[in-house]
């Protein structure tokens, strides 16, 4: 079952067969989630697919479940909802070149915040902290 602990979040999908293959061909990775952070959207020991070019060709928007580097240590990753953004995207010239980058930050909360360490703590992420998109538990 599949809960949503804001009722303007989004309720994150059970897996199904799509997934599952998707894992299979190396599109998703699985995790499993250590922490109270997230409750009640997920349980510590809960598994969940994520993608890793779910942000190749868009990005983050407020009320999707990341993986984020851990600002403070990097070789740990969080899930965590943005909750909010800011920043520019990318500024084209009028012949439609690119002429600047990605300067996205993002607010990255945990549902339960009693337990959660988060923006509030560490401050916002970059767009290159944002590691992927969760997609779905595993049921």
């Amino acid at each position: 079952m599949s809960f949503s602990s804001h009722p303007a979040w989004p309720a994150l999908p059970d897996s199904g067969w799509g997934e599952f293959w998707l894992w299979l061909w190396r599109s998703r990775r699985r995790v499993e989630v250590v922490g109270n952070s997230m409750a009640p959207t997920l349980q510590p020991g809960d598994q969940v697919f994520w993608n890793p070019k779910a942000y190749t060709h868009t990005t983050p928007t407020v009320g999707e479940l990341v993986i984020a580097q851990d600002p403070r240590l990097p070789q740990r990753s969080l899930i965590k909802r943005v909750t909010a953004v800011q920043g520019l995207h990318e500024i084209h010239g009028s012949q439609g070149q690119r002429q600047g980058q990605n300067s996205m930050e993002y607010e990255l909360s945990g549902d339960n915040p009693g337990e959660s360490t988060d923006s509030r703590h560490f401050g916002r992420v970059r767009s290159d902290q944002i590691l992927g998109q969760v997609t779905s538990r595993l049921p």
